[in-house]
Order: C-alpha cells, then sequence, then structure tokens
C-alpha cells in the first residue's frame, strides 16, 4: 500500500514541480533562452508526428520540411490574398496536410524502404516549387510577411504569450499521439510495422491503416507549419531546404526510435545542437573566421551524432534517460 502511495506522491510532485518551471520560466528567461524554447516546442510538434509516421506505423518519409512548407504557405497566402484570420487558416492549413498525405501516401501502398522514402522526397519538391512560384508570380522576393494573431481584440507579439500557446500546442500534440498509439488504431500500426504480411493475416486492413498514417501526421505537420508561419511572421522558401527534412530524421533517431518521449528529447536535442556548436567555435582562438564555417560544422555535426547513436546508442537519449532513471531506482532501494 505505501509504495504505491509513495510513487504516486512523487508523480504528483514531480508534475507540480515542472508545471511551476513552466510558469516562472517565462518570466525570468532571456529573450534567447525564450526563444528557443519556443523552438523546441514547435519543432516538437514535427517530431512527434515523424516519430508516429516512422517509428510507430513504420512508414518513411523525407517530405516532412515539405509539409511544414505547406501549413506555412496555406497561412502566408490566406493572410495576404483574403486577410484571413487565424482560427480559419490554422483549420485549413491542417486540412492541406491531411490532402497531401493521402495522395503521397498513395505509393506506400506499393512502395516500401528506399523506394518509399524517394518518393515522399517528391512532396517536398512540389510544395517548394508551388511555394516559390508565388512568391515570384507576386514579387515577394523577402517572403510573406505575416501579421500575427489576434486573441480577443489583442495581437500576440509577446514571446511569453507564445511560450505558452506553443508550450500549450506541444503538449495537446503529445497527449492526443499517446491516447491514439493506445486506441486500436495504435495497436494496427505497431502490428503493421512489425510484420504487414501478418497484420494482414490478422485481418489488418492495411491500405486503410498507411494511409491513416499519413494523414493524420501530415496534417499535424502542416499544423506545426502554420503555428511557425506565425511565430516567425514570414515564410519563405529558404526556410523549408531539405536540410529540414533530415534534421527531423535526425531527431527521431538520436531521440529514439518508437518513442514519444524520445521524438522530445531528439527535438530539444537538436534545436540546441546548433547553438551549442556556434557557442563553442566562438570560444576558439580562431573565432573571427569561425562564423563562416558555423554552417558546414553543424552539417557534419548532425552527421556524426547520427552515426555514434546508431552504432553505440541504438536506443537514443530516451534509452540513456531510462538508464538513468533505473540505476536512480535501485539506488534508492534499501
Amino acid at each position: 500500500m505505501n509504495a504505491p502511495y509513495s510513487s504516486r506522491r512523487r508523480k504528483w510532485l514531480s508534475w507540480s514541480l515542472l508545471m511551476l518551471v513552466a510558469i516562472v520560466f517565462p518570466f525570468v528567461a532571456t529573450p534567447l533562452l525564450l526563444d528557443l524554447s519556443c523552438q523546441v516546442f514547435l519543432t516538437a510538434i514535427g517530431a512527434l508526428s515523424l516519430m508516429v509516421l516512422t517509428g510507430y506505423a513504420g512508414q518513411i518519409s523525407l517530405g516532412h520540411a515539405g509539409l511544414l512548407a505547406a501549413g506555412a504557405f496555406t497561412v502566408g497566402i490566406l493572410s495576404k490574398e483574403l486577410m484571413a484570420p487565424f482560427w480559419i487558416t490554422l483549420p485549413v492549413a491542417v486540412v492541406v496536410g491531411a490532402i497531401l498525405g493521402f495522395i503521397f501516401g498513395l505509393p506506400s501502398l506499393r512502395l516500401r524502404g528506399a523506394y518509399l522514402a524517394i518518393s515522399t522526397l517528391a512532396l517536398h519538391f512540389v510544395v517548394i516549387y508551388g511555394g516559390s512560384e508565388y512568391e515570384t508570380k507576386r514579387g515577394l522576393s523577402s517572403g510573406i510577411i505575416v501579421d500575427p494573431p489576434t486573441m480577443f481584440g489583442v495581437s500576440v507579439y509577446d514571446g511569453r504569450a507564445w511560450f505558452f500557446i506553443l508550450l500549450f500546442c506541444s503538449l495537446l500534440t503529445y497527449l492526443a499521439f499517446a491516447n491514439l498509439l493506445a486506441a486500436r488504431t495504435g495497436r494496427a500500426w505497431g502490428a503493421l510495422q512489425t510484420n504487414a504480411a501478418v497484420a494482414e493475416a490478422l485481418g489488418i486492413n492495411i491500405a486503410r491503416y498507411k494511409l491513416l498514417a499519413f494523414v493524420i501526421t501530415s496534417a499535424v505537420t502542416a499544423f506545426a507549419g502554420a503555428l511557425f508561419a506565425y511565430y516567425r511572421g514570414f515564410v519563405s522558401v529558404e526556410a523549408f531546404s531539405l536540410y529540414l527534412s533530415i534534421q527531423y530524421v535526425a531527431m527521431i533517431i538520436v531521440g529514439g526510435m518508437g518513442s514519444l518521449l524520445g521524438a522530445l528529447l531528439g527535438a530539444l536535442f537538436v534545436t540546441i545542437l546548433p547553438y551549442v556548436i556556434e557557442a563553442s567555435l566562438l570560444l576558439l582562438p580562431f573565432s573571427e573566421n569561425s562564423a563562416g564555417a558555423t554552417f558546414a560544422v553543424n552539417y557534419a555535426a548532425f552527421g556524426i551524432v547520427m552515426i555514434l547513436f546508431l552504432v553505440f546508442e541504438p536506443n537514443g537519449v530516451v534509452g540513456i534517460w531510462r538508464r538513468l532513471v533505473a540505476a536512480y531506482r535501485r539506488a534508492r532501494q534499501p
């Protein structure tokens, strides 16, 4: 009786402490830390969706940046052409993402592995081409300016307000995916990832659940892109390069494949890594020449980190975290 009660008590205390930190942090953090936190929350939404698609449903995708761009450009175009408010642009962005997920998920019914990855890569180029053509024809060489969303007659400019909005959206995404994975759909995806032939023999509609995985995760990814457009205040094709898709793949590999917590830890790790590298380069004796090399070093660092985790820690950061927690619990046992 006492052990379960003590465990529940520790959990409640932990969650209470996290809530307190989340409430206090925006009021004591510097603008840089506040912006970095908002970036992590935004990235976490996209990482969670890719983790569900690849880590749980077993469907490879390299078109993540294209889906983010689709959501962002939906917001930008609707805002500029129709002056549409956020409560219209966000749902439309989700619908656009779902439609793209359905269209580009169709190849998954016939393709798998590297062939499927290449087919999803087409999504990126199609969306980026469409966005580039719109910018060119409208003479928007610097991108589309997006006005901040207005809630209850107040425009959301403040970084603290964005911190709470994006924190809420990322937590909502996590809880939604966690409940979905615990339901019948999540169990079907798990069977599909383990062995599609066995899953089909058990009566699981393979085509339906593959397409459903693409539709749901694409809709959520487009939602993240729409939030990005409002948070940054502009949309441009340069923000959605193929390198961004590689970053998201790195997140789920480094975080730990097949774990929602791994997606969050991977998003945190990959988002912070470039800033750590830049700060480290500035401390070197040749720091005056390091600015031009920072981007190249970031490229190399992602490759090295992914290889190191694949070889030495296949379970990712979440695997390290679980071992630390297990060791802590063993140390506390009498």
